[in-house]
């Protein structure tokens, strides 16, 4: 028998040892460990703990916004070209088939955070959707998040400076 481990789901699973505060302001520190692989002057780039895909990012405002009638035009402009740099930075280390990009608002929308506005960018592939996921409902990731940071992190750099 094999066996699929992702200890790291298991507080989302159980709703244990979610912050107390909002995710994306808790995470605006600058340890190295955390799971941000690029920070701008208005927004960052943040790999999303529970991810649908490997490379599943998200692009978020610095500031505590909740929409993006609520965001100023220079973080609105830095979301679009950030995501613009995911998609670069993806297709680079991953060579997906495509992408989903969205923004979720709101409960009833999907929206995991409720009151910080941020850009999903998902790299899919071509049959990524197997019968673990629709049969198992299990989704399998091959690559660790940390490994996936390292990864991305000189690209969104690199990027940065052209």
């Amino acid at each position: 028998m094999d066996h699929l481990w992702s200890p790291w789901r298991l507080s989302y699973v159980t709703g244990t040892g979610t912050a107390t505060g909002c995710v994306f302001c808790d995470s605006q520190g600058g340890d190295q460990s955390s799971l941000v692989v690029f920070r701008g002057r208005t927004c960052f780039v943040i790999l999303n703990k529970f991810p649908y895909n490997n490379g599943h990012l998200m692009v978020v405002p610095n500031r505590h916004v909740a929409s993006l009638a609520g965001a100023t035009e220079e973080e609105l402009c830095e979301l679009i070209d950030l995501a613009r740099r995911a998609e670069m930075a993806l297709g680079e280390a991953y060579a997906p088939h495509g992408l989903n990009m969205g923004i979720n608002m709101g409960k009833p929308a999907g929206a995991g955070v409720l009151d910080h506005v941020h850009l999903h960018v998902v790299p899919r592939w071509n049959g990524d959707t197997n019968y673990m996921t629709v049969v198992g409902e299990t989704r399998v990731l091959p690559e660790e998040l940390e490994q996936t940071a390292e990864k991305l992190r000189p690209i969104f750099e690199r990027l940065a400076a052209s």
